[in-house]
């Protein structure tokens, strides 16, 4: 059985990168934190992270490679301390997104444990090009 690529499809030309990231995307399905995507106008969407117990300095946010990568490290600063029961585990997380060509990372907000980072499309202007045949 013949595996079928974008690179199949002879008008479809320079679109192997959008099969990498759709592999790469596929890769990453780990499930905490939870989040919600949500489309808040016709050009811009937020994400939301539940990061109950994270402080904002335990929190960092990059994009690496056209991918918004969020990571969370809380710091056990009581080493000392003494737990009967233990359920609530201070643990790192790293959540990855793809970001399509023309999204732009805004601001993040952290409020009532819950991490919002708001994303905008620029949608490119349309561009239409006249090509001149020459004889040859």
């Amino acid at each position: 059985m013949t595996k079928m690529t974008l690179g199949s499809y002879p008008h479809m030309l320079g679109f192997e990168q959008l099969e990498r990231l759709l592999e790469r995307t596929a890769k990453s399905s780990e499930g905490y934190p939870p989040f919600n995507i949500e489309q808040t106008s016709h050009d811009s969407y937020r994400i939301t992270l539940a990061v109950a117990g994270f402080a904002e300095n335990d929190l960092s946010i990059t994009v690496e490679d056209r991918q918004l990568v969020i990571r969370g490290r809380q710091r056990d600063e009581g080493e000392e301390r003494i737990f009967l029961h233990r359920g609530i585990a201070s643990r790192q997380f790293q959540r990855s997104f793809v970001l399509a060509d023309g999204v732009e990372v805004g601001e993040a907000v952290m409020e009532n444990g819950l991490l919002h980072v708001d994303l905008t499309l620029q949608r490119p202007e349309t561009v239409v090009q006249t090509i001149q045949i020459r004889k040859g």
